[in-house]
């Protein structure tokens, strides 16, 4: 019996791939009828850093989905490694569909920079999404930042940070529900900033986390 040229393998999960992020895209949007608006920049191909608020598990799949499909190609999340190696769907949810950046949380930032795949992802021209908070807010309002988001915007002076405020997810996907609830959502692009020339990390992260705030009423 001939063997399968790996090629064809190869191709036929590159196609799987595009119909699943397709699925998980278009069902975000049918769901929270999801729309972007660009209110402080335009989208454009080329490395940024996206920072939003943290409600949801699904928070990076929507503002993914949101992205005009040539960016999205070339934006990837960053995601927890102990979480999403957790298991067949999630490690190939992340590695094939989302191509997520992973990186290792609790670890001793003296023997290991964790920054340094997300750094390495925008060196290759890619664009990343973060959230600063470090874990979903339950709550109103938005948590303190972590400080990873100052020693990345130091590490990359070159990379604008887009805040982004993600509307109304928390109650389409509520703590407890086995079912999402159809709501109108948005999803809010603000201006880039970048870190300034003397600026403490106290008040750069006061300042890039005001500003994703500052697109709530807008």
């Amino acid at each position: 019996m001939r063997e399968r040229d790996t090629t064809d393998t190869n191709g036929d999960n590159a196609v799987l791939e595009r119909v699943v992020a397709q699925s998980i895209t278009g069902f975000a949007r049918i769901l929270t009828s999801a729309r972007a608006r660009w209110v402080g920049c335009e989208p454009e191909l080329r490395p940024r850093i996206y920072y939003a608020n943290h409600n949801s598990h699904a928070d990076f799949a929507l503002l993914w989905a949101v992205l005009p499909g040539a960016v999205r190609k070339q934006t990837r999340p960053v995601a927890a490694a102990d979480y999403w190696r957790g298991g067949a769907v999630r490690r190939y949810l992340i590695h094939r569909v989302f191509n997520g950046v992973l990186v290792e949380r609790g670890g001793d930032p003296k023997t290991k920079d964790p920054l340094l795949p997300i750094v390495a992802a925008l060196d290759a021209k890619q664009s990343v999404i973060i959230f600063p908070e470090g874990t979903r807010n339950m709550g109103e309002g938005m948590l303190p930042f972590k400080s990873g988001i100052y020693h990345l915007a130091r590490q990359c002076r070159d990379i604008g940070l887009i805040p982004v405020w993600i509307e109304n997810l928390n109650r389409v996907m509520p703590k407890g529900h086995l079912l999402p609830v159809p709501l109108l959502c948005s999803v809010r692009f603000g201006g880039a900033i970048a870190l300034r020339d003397g600026e403490e990390k106290d008040a750069f992260l006061s300042r890039a986390r005001q500003a994703i705030l500052d697109l709530q009423t807008i």
